[in-house]
């Protein structure tokens, strides 16, 4: 019986080594899934405090953002960054799904003419690292709800050189 208990043991800690390294800091605010490690687990209602409409600054620039509430095991989020002066720079269309008992964030780019970035068949996939009460962390993009009405949203961009910067997305709530 003792020699089950250890083995048990062992196996509790075996596991909880393996969740551990699953994931890694990337800069002070996001993360990254190790090589080869499996997403993390969540569903769409731990992430519904993301319907809604925003708007706030990034890259030097005004947005607006919506998202819309799950159905079908998805919700539909769209993206405008514009300066008032020089006009939209650009536009993105985002799908956030249920996948395998994780979430995945799929993300296509538009130019201001409405041209898309990535290959017809392309987008960008951001993996689901972990959920927390009130984050939710891809690789190389975390939101942080700070109040009801407003998120800290962290993006990592990597550089042709191989360096990575963090940018700050400040959401502010305009209506549910």
């Amino acid at each position: 019986m003792k020699k089950v208990h250890q083995l048990g043991f062992i196996v509790v800690c075996m596991v909880f080594c393996t969740v551990a390294h699953a994931q890694e800091t990337l800069t002070d605010h996001t993360y990254k899934l190790s090589e080869g490690a499996e997403p993390g687990m969540g569903a769409l209602s731990d992430v519904s405090w993301l319907v809604g409409s925003w708007q706030g600054t990034a890259f030097g620039s005004q947005f607006e953002e919506v998202w819309n509430p799950a159905s079908a095991g998805s919700m539909v989020g769209m993206f405008k960054l514009f300066d008032e002066e020089k006009g939209v720079n650009f536009y993105e269309l985002m799908l956030l799904r249920e996948q395998q008992g994780s979430l995945e964030l799929l993300v296509k780019h538009f130019s201001a003419d409405f041209i898309a970035w990535e290959d017809k068949a392309d987008f960008i996939t951001f993996k689901l690292v972990r959920i927390e009460e009130k984050a939710v962390h891809f690789s190389g993009l975390s939101f942080y709800q700070k109040s009801p009405d407003k998120i800290e949203g962290y993006i990592v961009m990597k550089h042709k050189d191989g360096s990575r910067t963090e940018h700050l997305i400040s959401y502010k709530r305009t209506m549910d």
